[in-house]
């Protein structure tokens, strides 16, 4: 009822507004604003459209774009709620003139699953307003012996971002490197939390784990961290890695999503991980990997610094919110002029 109400509305703010660029996000919202546009571009056409009053009036098409910021195709739903999620967005994509991702690996795997064509996907990177990030109070990590090192994750507490290879990493560090004495942070909260709390007291390491919950002054939560991870199943480009990287902050991560273009190309491949241009990478669903890429991370102070260095230095100027704004004007004009 509620997403009924949210279209009827969506189509009494176009007919008012009679806008040149319909540009949706997420998937139901995507869904919605993609199927009004629809409904107004062949409204006038369709008798049986125009009787449910839904013929706006003469003009030229809206133009329609939409941005997969990461899918729902892996980790969210079932098999078949997925292959029907899969055949919703290939019908809708037919009716979209542009559609947008935010990373080379994202539109991969649209291309992949069929959704589109490959010249109907442009990649624009995220964009943000990093300053308060980039401030002169974050420093590259220390290089001397390592020692009560904090290892972080920030993110909502629910299934697709994994949270329990997480601490099974951390009870494997914990119990398998004593010496570098860890603690672990989980920053959010969600549906997952007490869960999550009472697989750590089963897994033994409650004195080495701390839940805190939604923090609003993230500059300070990354500040107080020394490696921070990601362990998602799915992802587009995690926000999270990009301020940690921001705040020089070295990144541990599983390859999903836009995770690898984040990090950069391979350097080394390890046992079980891969050292990247910016940070560390494992498979989803791996925690012996993701455990021995923290072990190596901890125990190489000047690995740390060096990725750290070239991971701020990348995300400073790539992920800048001028540079979104740039690339976005760019693209509506390119989709305006080639609609005609």
């Amino acid at each position: 009822l509620n997403d009924l109400i949210a279209f009827v509305k969506i189509c009494r703010i176009i007919r008012v507004e009679k806008p040149d660029i319909i540009h949706t996000h997420t998937a139901k919202a995507g869904a919605l604003g993609r199927v009004a546009g629809i409904l107004y571009n062949y409204g006038k056409r369709l008798p049986a459209c125009r009787q449910a009053g839904f013929a706006f009036g003469a003009r030229n098409d809206i133009e329609i774009i939409h941005t997969f910021h990461g899918h729902i195709f892996e980790g969210y739903f079932g098999s078949l709620s997925t292959r029907v999620f899969i055949i919703i967005e290939k019908i809708l994509a037919c009716f979209t003139d542009k559609i947008i991702t935010v990373s080379e690996e994202v539109k991969k795997e649209l291309v992949s699953l069929g959704i589109a064509k490959a010249d109907k996907i442009a990649v624009i990177p995220l964009g943000f307003g990093l300053d308060k990030f980039l401030g002169d109070c974050f420093v590259v990590p220390r290089s001397g012996t390592p020692r009560n090192d904090k290892i972080g994750i920030v993110g909502r507490l629910a299934p697709v971002k994994n949270h329990r290879l997480f601490l099974e990493a951390a009870a494997r560090i914990i119990k398998e490197n004593p010496q570098l004495k860890a603690r672990f942070k989980i920053v959010g909260d969600g549906e997952l939390r007490g869960e999550l709390e009472e697989y750590s007291r089963e897994l033994k390491i409650v004195p080495w784990v701390e839940f805190t919950g939604w923090q609003r002054d993230l500059p300070e939560v990354y500040s107080d961290l020394d490696v921070v991870c990601l362990t998602s199943l799915n992802e587009g480009t995690p926000v999270s890695l990009i301020e940690a990287m921001a705040c020089a902050r070295v990144v541990v991560a599983t390859e999903v999503g836009g995770v690898p273009d984040l990090l950069g190309e391979v350097v080394e491949e390890r046992d079980g991980f891969t050292i990247r241009e910016r940070g560390i990478s494992s498979k989803p669903k791996d925690t012996q990997g993701f455990a021995r890429a923290l072990a190596f991370i901890l125990a190489d102070p000047e690995a740390r610094k060096s990725l750290a260095q070239a991971a701020r230095e990348y995300v400073k100027t790539l992920f800048s919110k001028e540079r979104l704004v740039r690339d976005m004007e760019n693209l509506y004009l390119e989709v305006k002029n080639s609609c005609g």
